[in-house]
């Protein structure tokens, strides 16, 4: 007789963004004249560069023809591929090797995957709020129990991201084995600084515990004193994995390709050097064929010089977006954080109203789509999200009506 698994049951809703897109549609429905602009999930919107498109069109005339025709390739990628990341790493002053890149369909996939090669009696600590993914994934994996009337899975540990210490949570004052760190931060759009970065760092190395670093925003960094890269740490490459993607970057969100970085130094309580490493190699090779040659193509092209240029043109575009609504809601009044490197505008919703009392308010009044904090985890409550990925036009007309909520307060 066939069972389930248990653990699924203890999530207590949805995953995020199906909700919003829930509510949303249940809104236009019965308001089908409204014209809803969306600011909510970080879907990238402007089209792939031009050097993307080229290299995808190259391999696929590949495909076409028996001399270049390519079948299955490494699982853990293309070597050139995964010698233009260690090399971008490289110029960003982390200590990164081609053999440490595994090459994958996306940071959310390998964030959740990772865990596999740990035990399920690791202790987890997440940032709080903190991308679904981390959290969820570990409920699923039977990691924790069931969610108290604080909003908090039994299990897990909580380190809270406030104003007070600038969303970045303190190191946690007990053992734990596991640790999530998204730098720049989704959803707080804030960066952790190189001190902070070493101080997680020095803890793991203490505790032998492993942070898996999610680092998919960093070329959204514009301040040169921050971090990218957790490896641009000492001693990281002992107790950090690290993943990112070329979804934001490059717009990549539908046409899928990421990375985690799983360096052969990498140790664990009862693993030595290696191990890990080895771990990882095996689940890729049983579990995954390779991403799509056409694709890592693709990615491979916005790696070249042309290509960054075209991809720091993209970036900047969205970050002049965050601008816009970071001076929108600053202009009204609000208290708003992030949005200067990262493309996430993290605002603290008026006095009074919850972050899904707000969701409702932005959606009904001013037909705009944003993410309330609360969905983020318990730290979350009392904020809320608004992203930078949209058309241009689209952003002016959700600013616009933005400041009319000023006479709403």
């Amino acid at each position: 007789m066939a069972t389930i698994n248990p653990a699924y049951s203890r999530l207590s809703a949805g995953y995020l963004f199906p909700e919003i897109a829930r509510r949303t549609r249940e809104f236009q429905t019965s308001h089908p004249d409204a014209s809803i602009l969306r600011l909510g999930i970080g879907d990238t919107t402007e089209p792939l560069p031009e050097a993307a498109i080229q290299g995808m069109q190259d391999a696929v005339a590949k495909q076409g023809n028996r001399e270049t025709y390519s079948g299955y390739g490494d699982s853990e990628g293309q070597t050139p591929l995964r010698q233009a990341i260690a090399d971008l790493y490289k110029s960003w002053g982390a200590d990164v090797h081609m053999t440490d890149v595994f090459v994958s369909d996306g940071a959310k996939s390998d964030s959740a995957n990772l865990q596999s090669i740990f035990s399920t009696d690791n202790v987890v600590a997440v940032q709080d709020p903190a991308y679904p993914v981390y959290v969820d994934s570990n409920v699923m994996a039977g990691r924790t129990g069931l969610k108290n009337d604080k909003g908090q899975y039994e299990g897990l540990v909580y380190m809270p991201c406030t104003a007070e210490n600038d969303f970045f949570p303190e190191i946690p004052g007990q053992k734990v084995d596991l640790i999530y760190i998204c730098s720049p931060n989704n959803p707080t759009g804030t960066v952790a600084s190189r001190a902070q970065l070493e101080g997680f760092v020095n803890y793991a190395l203490e505790n032998k515990a492993v942070i898996i670093f999610d680092s998919a925003y960093a070329a959204f960094i514009s301040d040169e004193s921050l971090p990218r890269s957790i490896y641009e740490i000492p001693g990281a490459r002992k107790c950090a994995i690290e993943v990112n993607s070329f979804s934001k970057t490059a717009g990549f969100t539908g046409v899928r390709l990421g990375w985690a970085i799983v360096p052969t130094e990498l140790e664990a309580e009862d693993a030595e050097a290696g191990v890990l490493h080895q771990m990882w190699t095996r689940r890729q090779n049983t579990y995954f064929n390779g991403a799509s040659n056409v694709v890592q193509a693709g990615g491979l092209a916005t790696l070249s010089e042309e290509g960054k240029t075209q991809t720091d043109e993209l970036v900047s575009y969205y970050m002049e977006n965050a601008r816009i609504i970071r001076e929108c809601l600053q202009g009204i009044g609000l208290t708003v954080f992030g949005g200067k490197n990262a493309p996430y505008v993290w605002m603290k919703t008026p006095e009074g109203i919850s972050s899904w009392e707000f969701f409702d308010k932005l959606l009904s009044e001013c037909h705009v789509v944003g993410t309330p904090g609360a969905g983020f985890g318990p730290s979350g409550e009392g904020y809320f999200r608004l992203s930078a990925f949209g058309h241009r036009e689209n952003i002016l007309k959700a600013t616009e009506r933005i400041k009319k909520l000023e006479r709403g307060f």
